[in-house]
């Protein structure tokens, strides 16, 4: 392993997002990474599809077999707020991570520049406000299917910092154990998960992913409200039977040891901060090294698919 930056002074930012506009959201990100600035933040951390926000317990009016008008309408206004990456919000979105010297990683909803499909997309900008890499969500999760297509390139891209190899994985990515594996022969420090994902299941899932990576896992998810989704939808009837909390957060940091370095933060909007111990990455893997001292390549053959770039 390389010799790493000793501390990382990150921000985890759970807000909500102003749902289907993303204009809005875009406005508020860059805000919200200015206010990270000035607390000397280094790397800063969004949930997923925070732009335009994440249209929970929306059906846009799919059935088997069957669509209807109405939520045709209502998908046509999530892809309008869709961004092209690269695009006017990512160059708004790269001046913001420049001006504040920091990394910036930020969940979108992607609209393909060439066809209509929709990708649910990690994007990580660089202190110089260079867009890094693009990750698209391998599978999307259930009734997602309906939104968001399957990645078609930038499976596992990492950015090399100045703190080790940093990649992410899209929320229920991260159940997908080769996926993981994939991130692990990479060399990862910095494992960073956008969601939504607030039950309590996933608390244990991040704990164990951080000592078997031995990385830090970075959980950060979003907050929102059932009187956040814009009034003018045609399924007024799905929303209304929502819960008023649509999602509590519980976003947090894990160590590579396993243990919780910030508790996660529930049922509000916060940035959460913190300063990595960047020696920890190399220390715990004394015992257990999962690609390292501990993998066994005359037993297990593992090859992750050559496909991480993403322009």
């Amino acid at each position: 392993m390389k010799d790493l930056k000793p501390t990382c002074k990150i921000a985890v930012v759970q807000a909500a997002p102003i749902m289907f506009d993303k204009a809005a959201c875009t406005e508020k990100a860059v805000s919200l990474i200015q206010e990270c600035a000035l607390k000397n933040a280094e790397l800063i951390v969004f949930p997923e599809l925070f732009i335009p926000g994440y249209p929970y317990g929306m059906t846009f009016g799919f059935s088997v077999g069957r669509r209807t008008e109405e939520g045709r309408k209502d998908w046509m206004l999530y892809y309008r707020n869709s961004i092209l990456v690269p695009g006017e919000e990512t160059k708004l979105l790269g001046e913001a991570a420049k001006k504040a010297h920091a990394w910036v990683s930020i969940g979108v909803s992607e609209r393909d520049a060439v066809t209509a499909t929709l990708y649910n997309s990690n994007l990580v900008f660089s202190p110089d406000g260079e867009l890094v890499f693009c990750h698209r969500k391998l599978k999307p999760t259930g009734s997602e299917r309906v939104v968001w297509g399957d990645a078609d390139k930038a499976y596992f891209p990492v950015a090399e910092t100045p703190w080790g190899p940093m990649g992410s994985m899209i929320c229920w990515e991260s159940y997908m154990p080769l996926a993981r594996m994939a991130l692990y022969q990479k060399g990862i420090t910095l494992y960073l998960s956008p969601n939504t994902n607030d039950n309590e299941e996933w608390q244990a899932t991040i704990r164990h992913i951080a000592i078997e990576g031995h990385c830090f896992f970075i959980n950060c998810d979003m907050y929102f409200t059932r009187d956040m989704y814009p009034k003018g939808l045609c399924c007024q009837e799905e929303i209304g039977r929502l819960p008023q909390t649509v999602c509590r957060g519980g976003s947090c940091i894990v160590d590579p040891y396993g243990h919780l370095l910030t508790e996660p933060v529930w049922d509000r909007e916060a940035v959460i901060y913190a300063e990595l111990d960047m020696d920890q990455a190399a220390a715990s893997k004394m015992e257990f090294d999962v690609c390292g001292h501990y993998a066994r390549p005359d037993a297990f053959v593992f090859q992750a698919a050559e496909n991480s770039d993403w322009e």
